[in-house]
């Protein structure tokens, strides 16, 4: 039988995921302007003032839900690009889908549509989301563009100045999947989208393509 103070510790250390989990679904929905510390504790079955045992603010609550749900990912692209074989548009397609997998097929998808609407009121978290992931994910992608370009494989660009090219559909696939899509409108299904989107980036990436 389990004691009370093994349930309660155990209990306890679960909370904070359960706190961040239900923020992100609040923030992915009602953006995070609108999204009140008291509803994001309603939601995880605790009290406000549990909720501050763990977080002292909204912003830090949000900082949470975004280190928790796409650090892990940019290091385990970093860890790939250092490591994989084989050639440079292989890596490309690998980080692609598995950016989307992660990402694109999953609720924290939503926080870059959130960030894109409420950047200019909220310039605190921009900068935070600036910092610890734009900039990080801008560095991955162009050692991995790099790569190709030091094994001839692609062209001789300045890969910094790609990133944001080759980076924007992507994004605009993934506002439009948590704005428009939600609406009912119309777009060419991811997979299509995804296929089509790596081989014209490739195409163009391509040393023989010039």
């Amino acid at each position: 039988m389990v004691c009370p103070v093994t349930r309660w510790r155990r209990r306890k250390e679960a909370r904070p995921q359960e706190l961040t989990d239900a923020a992100l679904a609040l923030f992915v929905e009602k953006g995070y302007a609108a999204t009140r510390l008291d509803e994001i504790a309603a939601q995880a079955g605790v009290s406000k003032g549990t909720l501050y045992l763990y977080f002292s603010s909204k912003e830090e609550l949000f900082k949470a839900v975004v280190r928790e749900g796409l650090l892990p990912l940019l290091a385990e692209g970093e860890t790939l690009v250092a490591n994989a074989p084989g050639p440079a548009s292989e890596l490309f397609r690998t980080i692609v889908v598995r950016w989307w997998e992660v990402v694109g097929d999953n609720p924290i998808g939503g926080i870059f549509k959130l960030i894109f609407a409420e950047a200019r009121n909220f310039p605190e978290i921009s900068r935070f989301y600036a910092e610890e992931v734009i900039d990080r994910g801008k560095r991955l992608l162009a050692a991995a563009l790099q790569r190709g370009i030091d094994s001839g494989e692609f062209r001789p660009f300045n890969p910094d100045d790609l990133v944001h090219i080759v980076f924007s559909p992507l994004m605009m696939r993934l506002i439009w999947k948590h704005s428009l899509d939600c609406c009912g409108v119309h777009t060419v299904p991811t997979d299509v989208y995804l296929r089509e989107y790596i081989d014209l980036t490739l195409r163009g990436l391509r040393r023989d393509a010039a």
